[in-house]
């Protein structure tokens, strides 16, 4: 009977833990304690474009001059930058210290366009990130088990699991995304005209 008793309390101790996991992690909560803290919600249109002196845009060579001056980042030099086979386009990856484990920044046509930082969850947790994200962006426009997003005209940024900042350049990133459109229609005609040959 003790073994039925035990087993039913840690049953419903763990359901009852899972229904306030999902309260807290509500928007409509954490819009409701960054109020009871005072703190006042910013606009989607301010969204960060920066982080540590790094910021989407800016080229290669200042990228690796940032790096290689930040504390966060154990950067090596060329040793961490790779040529993507489209000769338009570069990856820097580079381990971190403390908070930031890995980050990686991809370039095209020298201007950085995607930041992302895997942060290190020994020393910062993803509740954490999202609630300091919410007190400072306000809610996310997209929220499910997987990433939080926020993004306007410009940016896109996202709280990812494994706990993942990133950040994205849209004008840049959807102009990508229209040329493989495009590079997908010529070569469906390129096809299409060759099957016409026989």
């Amino acid at each position: 009977m003790k073994g039925v008793l035990l087993g039913l309390l840690i049953f419903a101790g763990f359901a009852g833990f899972c229904r306030a996991q999902e309260a807290v992690l509500s928007p409509e909560n954490a819009a409701a304690a960054a109020e009871e803290a005072g703190t006042e919600l910013e606009s989607g249109g301010g969204l960060p474009r920066e982080f540590h002196g790094i910021g989407l845009g800016m080229n290669l060579t200042d990228l690796k001059a940032v790096l290689e001056k930040n504390g966060l980042f154990d950067f090596r030099g060329d040793r961490d930058v790779s040529y993507l086979p489209s000769k338009t386009e570069n990856l820097v990856e580079t381990t971190g210290r403390s908070f930031v484990r890995r980050a990686f920044f991809q370039l095209r046509e020298d201007a950085l366009f995607i930041m992302g930082y895997m942060l290190n969850t020994a020393l910062v947790d993803h509740y954490s990130i999202y609630t300091t994200f919410v007190k400072k962006y306000g809610e996310p426009v997209s929220l499910n088990p997987h990433e939080a997003v926020w993004e306007n005209e410009d940016t896109r940024v996202s709280i990812e699991r494994p706990l993942t900042v990133k950040y994205i350049d849209k004008k840049i990133f959807n102009g990508i995304i229209g040329e493989s459109k495009l590079s997908g229609v010529a070569e469906l005609e390129l096809r299409r005209e060759f099957l016409d040959d026989f």
